[in-house]
């Protein structure tokens, strides 16, 4: 395992999947980042291949079977991912490993220790297009549905379909109701990310996941970027990144 590539859209995760990769294989090569199915598809057409391939599922403009359906990759793939358990069989099958976010380091020390099996043994390269019908086979993804919050001594229920958004301050994190309510909630944005329905919610920048219900206007900034007014408004600025805005507005065009 010395060449690494990493496909993951979030710079927060692959700055820690690579320091995790380096405590266990110090030698290993990492790959600058590449972030989605678009750029993927060109780093393949004009590059030599890398030994094996850390691929997020949900990138900035799509899901990364998109990949699949252009490209043939023949190196062995380590899933980063949310699925459930139903699809997560077809991963066990048609894949090196998979691990589920938040990567923990026991974790990926046996997805690796099981890619050098993999190689010792000298086995083919998996069809990922099996991947592919496996997983279209698979019952539908499901999406949490409510958020557990505690404030004071008391515990309550907020329905996914009462949040305006969520977002991160001075690292904590909080969702927001439709009626202006906060609360403190144990999840943050990465995880929150893979639990929602990607159709209702959209993760504009590092601090924000927002509901498309609670967008009341967009404006042009600086550098392609859009400035979102929600509500209820938030206290701190909505601006989509540069590196997200094409897919948002992919996203807002359904």
């Amino acid at each position: 395992m010395k060449t690494i590539l990493i496909i993951e859209d979030e710079e927060a995760a692959y700055i820690r999947l690579q320091k995790l990769i380096l405590e266990e294989v110090p030698d290993a090569n990492i790959l600058p980042q590449i972030v989605s199915v678009k750029s993927a598809i060109e780093w393949f057409n004009s590059n030599v291949t890398a030994d094996v391939i850390f691929m997020d599922i949900h990138l900035a403009d799509g899901d990364s079977f998109e990949i699949f359906k252009t490209i043939k990759i023949t190196p062995p793939i380590i899933f980063t991912t949310a699925y459930d358990q139903y699809a997560l069989e077809a991963f066990k099958v048609n894949s090196i490993d998979y691990l589920l976010k938040p990567i923990k380091k026991e974790e990926l020390k046996r997805a690796i220790d099981k890619f050098i099996a993999f190689k010792l043994a000298e086995k083919p390269t998996f069809d990922y297009k099996k991947l592919l019908t496996a997983l279209q086979t698979a019952p539908a993804l499901t999406f949490k549905q409510r958020f557990i919050v505690k404030y004071g001594d008391h515990i309550k229920t907020i329905g996914t379909i009462d949040i305006a958004y969520f977002y991160t301050e001075n690292k904590a994190n909080f969702l927001v109701t439709n009626e202006n309510k906060r609360f403190a909630i144990d999840h943050n944005l990465d995880q929150i990310e893979e639990l929602v329905d990607p159709k209702k919610f959209f993760r504009i920048n590092r601090q924000f996941i927002i509901a498309f219900l609670a967008i009341t206007e967009m404006l042009t900034y600086s550098k392609s970027r859009v400035l979102i007014k929600l509500n209820p408004p938030a206290k701190l600025e909505t601006i989509v990144s540069a590196e997200r805005s094409a897919a948002f507005k992919a996203w807002l065009d359904g």
